[in-house]
């Protein structure tokens, strides 16, 4: 867990949430490098799945004072920073992972869901610059993601789309004689 973890230091965050499934929580980060050629690296994107994510909390590390001064939608459209900089440039849509990944130890929280379920569970806390990720999970695989992967694509007719259109809860004053709080799921 330490080397797929240390993996989570000194790259930019540039996606993080829940799967559309939902049951595993993805992280995508960027990892620049030396683009000399004579070493051979390239930059990459790498996707690092939480799997089983019984807990996802997201907290701000911006401090208030800045927030303050970076409620303008004009800092969406930014792509740089710089020293002056007049608030918190959010339109970079990266974070640097700072300090990165830390495994919480003797987590109560990964002790409870290892008892509920029968698997061992982890508690680590994601740091970047903006955001504080704290994740419960059974384990964690990383691959390398192409240009172009989307997390989510908003579908007219998929399976969340099917599922909620056959789910729906009726209105009060329903004449279909139904139970309030049915729906169609009898």
């Amino acid at each position: 867990m330490g080397l797929v973890l240390a993996e989570l230091q000194d790259k930019e965050l540039v996606f993080h949430g829940f799967t559309p499934y939902m049951r595993d929580y993805e992280v995508v980060v960027y990892e620049p490098v030396d683009r000399n050629p004579k070493h051979g690296l390239v930059p990459r994107h790498l996707r690092f799945l939480f799997k089983y994510c019984t807990e996802a909390t997201v907290t701000s590390r911006v401090r208030p004072d800045v927030w303050a001064r970076s409620l303008s939608d004009d800092l969406l459209k930014v792509h740089h920073v710089s020293r002056g900089s007049p608030g918190y440039v959010w339109g970079v849509e990266a974070q640097e992972l700072f300090p990165g990944a830390t495994v919480v130890q003797g987590s109560s929280r990964a002790a409870y869901w290892a008892d509920q379920l029968g698997l061992a569970f982890h508690e680590v806390l994601v740091e970047a610059n903006a955001q504080a990720i704290g994740l419960v999970f059974a384990s964690v695989a990383v691959a390398e993601v192409a240009p172009g992967y989307a997390p989510f694509i908003v579908a007219a007719a998929g399976h969340a789309e099917a599922y909620a259109d056959s789910s729906r809860q009726p209105l009060s004053g329903d004449v279909t004689g139904r139970e309030p709080g049915l729906g169609d799921r009898r």
